[in-house]
């Protein structure tokens, strides 16, 4: 079973990860990274179904795909 693993301190608040979304599992985190930066943060984990479209649009590389 595949998920996604975000890393909140790479992440620079473009929030294409969330319009991929087919599962609306992604929104903005209410604290700030190291950057200074509202990051993504995995909100509803039960529907991710693994597809990782939010790290195929993910600029910033700050998402990945990884397997259970």
């Amino acid at each position: 079973m595949a998920r996604i693993v975000l890393d909140r301190n790479r992440c620079k608040a473009c929030y294409l990860c969330i319009d991929a979304c087919p599962n609306k599992v992604l929104c903005v985190d209410d604290n700030v990274n190291n950057l200074g930066y509202y990051p993504v943060k995995i909100d509803i984990e039960k529907n991710c179904v693994g597809c990782a479209m939010c790290a195929r649009v993910c600029p910033d590389m700050a998402i990945e795909k990884v397997y259970k």
